[in-house]
């Protein structure tokens, strides 16, 4: 399904001056660019219709929107990125629009054809290219669709909004990738089988933030969920994938099912595949974490995901006790591959499987 979206530019857009200015130091999701994608849907009108780019501006929601109510909410992230030559990159879109359609289905929400998905997302990046910070900045594309009918009865929404804003990131550390600290949650748990674990939805993240606090309160950075069965097994942080290297070599990653299937996980484990090493999509448990630490069989801990691409994990906090890996030290596996999964990104070397898109 191909749909023609109708442009209708910002009559007052950010003058050259003050864009420069946000763009000097523009943090993470907080300076929004100038226009925005929007599709709407209604089943009585035959489905996906009214395809436009428009002047970022409010939603009006009726008070009884379903989405106020029942939380039919899904959302997903990725990143353009200005190349060198001027021109700029998306990174696996079509991953993105894979996910964002699994996501609508598992939350019985209309899924939206995955070529609207990717021409809503290059719309905004060709109307609001000039936002995209050069050197290690990009623009953060958010597209969401929120379940918008009103009425107070329990069933799936008749009616959605998809759109699309843009939000120009700088460096998501400053100075290098610094190793962060993370608290084992064993008071929460994040997903359960047959739950949303897998989904990106705006619920998923809300359940996760009181732990996050917990996290924060115990001095750590970010908060690690164990499974909700046997509360042994690592899942993923808060909103990151989790990696392991040990002495041999090789890698293990938790296994899908109730965890995020990431793109950037995914784009790991191909990588690092490349290069000859083996990973084992397998349960890892934290008891076996804490003694492959201590004895030296693990090397390196990372997480990974789309605003930060790798972050070493230095040091791991717990009711029973707190462990460093390797010293606490960024290693050099993650580094190696954070460098190539960046220059991929920026069009600085070879794309061996096609994961660019070119947009312009």
């Amino acid at each position: 399904m191909s749909m023609k979206f109708d442009i209708q530019p910002a009559a007052n857009p950010t003058s050259e001056k003050e864009r420069v200015a946000k763009l000097a130091d523009p943090g993470f999701g907080r300076v929004f660019t100038d226009h925005m994608a929007i599709v709407r849907y209604n089943q009585a009108k035959g489905g996906w219709h009214d395809a436009h780019v428009e002047a970022r501006s409010n939603f009006q929601l009726d008070p009884a929107g379903a989405v106020l109510h029942y939380a039919q909410e899904i959302f997903e992230g990725l990143k353009a990125y200005r190349r060198d030559d001027g021109g700029v990159n998306l990174f696996r879109p079509d991953a993105n629009a894979r996910r964002f359609k699994a996501s609508a289905e598992r939350m019985a929400m209309a899924p939206l054809p995955e070529d609207v998905f990717i021409e809503a997302v290059e719309q905004v990046v060709r109307i609001d290219r000039a936002w995209i910070p050069g050197g290690e900045g990009s623009l953060y594309l958010r597209p969401f669709m929120i379940a918008s009918e009103t009425f107070l009865g329990v069933k799936p929404s008749s009616e959605y909004i998809f759109a699309v804003i843009a939000s120009p990131v700088g460096s998501y550390f400053k100075g290098g990738p610094a190793p962060v600290s993370i608290w084992v949650s064993e008071n929460y748990t994040r997903a359960a089988v047959g739950g949303t674990g897998a989904v990106k939805c705006g619920g998923n993240y809300a359940a996760s933030l009181r732990a996050q606090a917990e996290a924060i309160t115990h001095g750590c950075d970010q908060v690690v969920f164990l499974d909700a069965v046997e509360r042994r097994y690592i899942e993923e942080l808060g909103g990151m994938n989790v990696f392991f290297v040990f002495d041999d070599g090789s890698l293990s990653t938790p296994p899908l099912g109730t965890i995020l299937p990431g793109i950037t996980r995914d784009s790991i484990i191909a990588l690092a595949r490349d290069a000859g090493k083996t990973v084992r999509e397998e349960p890892y448990a934290i008891d076996q974490w804490r003694k492959d630490a201590a004895s030296g069989r693990l090397k390196e801990a990372f997480a990974c995901g789309t605003a930060a691409v790798i972050s070493p994990i230095g040091k791991v906090r717990s009711v029973s006790g707190d462990f460093e890996i390797s010293g606490g030290a960024a290693g050099p596996v993650a580094m190696g591959l954070r460098k190539q999964l960046v220059d991929i990104q920026y069009g600085r070397t070879n794309d061996p499987h096609n994961w660019i898109k070119t947009v312009v």
